[in-house]
């Protein structure tokens, strides 16, 4: 399969036979995949509210319509993106995620937030803009770092209460006004498990559609002070073994990267992929 890529935009044509559906239930899934002929979404979906060219796949342009409700359609299951993360292979992820990200800018979007008035979709660039106050809005990125902390052989994981049990994390949060990221590490971690880190190191980044993240990886060493979960976010936090690690993330994530990643170096074994 070819890459899917490129934010470019592509003309809207009516007879297509590779369109993604998706909305508020996620995307639509049929017996034969995930890409539907447009005529046939049209006969069955009343509420289409928007329509984007997102690139291309397997050598041929991916359209996305966004719908307004999740009707129930003969043959077919709606799917959220977490377990087509793992059941499909990268491209189809990739895929899946940018559109994920475009019908989310889309849906929030269709309105200015300073004036009310419906806005515009734009012809030339991805974004939509406001006539009345001149405002354009582009797809939302939130920047976010996640990290692995280490000491010698040992790394700092940590859990929420909303993940499956037994599975534990790097910890990760939201850059916030006026710090830079590196700051946000320290921060971070400071607040959700009470200790202190030195040589904080960029590691990767990665696209991250829930629903419009974007993951900067870094690893930090054990600086000082005693594990202390903070009571609202974080349900335990220890210190792993590498030889003796809990339940772990997706290996298409980054925080599963950067695990294996520093694993990989403690062992003298070549670096893993990260999955882009």
């Amino acid at each position: 399969m070819s890459r899917l890529w490129t934010s470019a935009l592509l003309d809207f044509q009516m007879k297509l036979d590779q369109v993604l559906v998706h909305g508020p239930e996620g995307f639509l899934v049929g017996p034969k995949g995930l890409l539907f002929a447009y005529e046939w979404v049209c006969e069955k979906f009343l509420n289409i509210a928007a329509k984007h060219g997102i690139g291309f796949f397997g050598g041929q342009p991916v359209h996305l319509v966004v719908v307004d409700g999740a009707d129930a359609v003969s043959g077919c299951v709606w799917q959220t993106l977490r377990p087509l993360m793992l059941e499909r292979d990268i491209e189809t992820f990739r895929m899946l995620g940018y559109a994920a990200q475009i019908s989310t800018w889309a849906r929030q979007h269709r309105f200015c937030g300073a004036c009310g008035c419906a806005t515009q979709v734009s012809a030339v660039e991805r974004s939509t803009r406001c006539a009345a106050c001149d405002l354009t809005y582009f797809p939302r990125l939130s920047p976010c770092m996640i990290v692995l902390v280490t000491r010698d052989d040992e790394v700092l994981l940590a859990r929420s209460a909303t993940f499956p049990p037994g599975l534990y994390s790097t910890l990760a949060g939201f850059v916030e006004p006026g710090e830079s990221i590196e700051e946000c590490v320290i921060r971070e971690i400071r607040e959700e498990v009470g200790v202190d880190v030195k040589n904080v190191k960029y590691m990767a980044s990665q696209s991250w559609p829930y629903p419009h993240s974007m993951m900067f990886g870094f690893h930090a060493e054990y600086s000082s002070g005693e594990i202390t979960p903070q009571a609202d976010e974080i349900e335990d936090a220890r210190w792993f073994n590498l030889n003796t690690l809990p339940q772990l993330s997706s290996q298409r994530s980054i925080s599963r990267y950067l695990i294996d990643l520093y694993r990989a170096r403690r062992g003298g074994m070549a670096d893993p992929q990260l999955p882009r």
